[in-house]
């Protein structure tokens, strides 16, 4: 996700002066906004669904850290044997 340190930082003044504006820019550039306090970040603005994405990567990404650690640690089985355990712990015949 890029940002645009001339249009994406806003001061928490310039949010509450111009609040439709900038929340028009952040739904229209998909970045997020950078609100500063006594000139300093202090806050994020962010589009509802680019958060929710990021979420889901950021989410899909710790499923994949755990596998891989699993695969690093040896803790993995077969997959045949993976399937029939399911199948008998679950009662599925076949």
């Amino acid at each position: 996700m890029s940002l645009s340190i001339s249009e994406d930082i806003k001061s928490v003044s310039d949010l509450k002066k111009n609040t439709s504006e900038i929340f028009k820019q952040m739904h229209h550039t998909g970045r997020p906004i950078v609100v500063t306090v006594n000139g300093k970040p202090d806050a994020i603005l962010m589009d509802v669904d680019v958060f929710e994405k990021k979420m889901k990567v950021l989410n899909l990404g710790v499923l994949l850290a755990a596998a891989e650690n699993d695969v690093k640690n040896s803790r993995t089985k077969d997959a045949r044997v993976f399937l029939k355990e399911i199948k008998k712990s679950a009662k599925i015949s076949r």
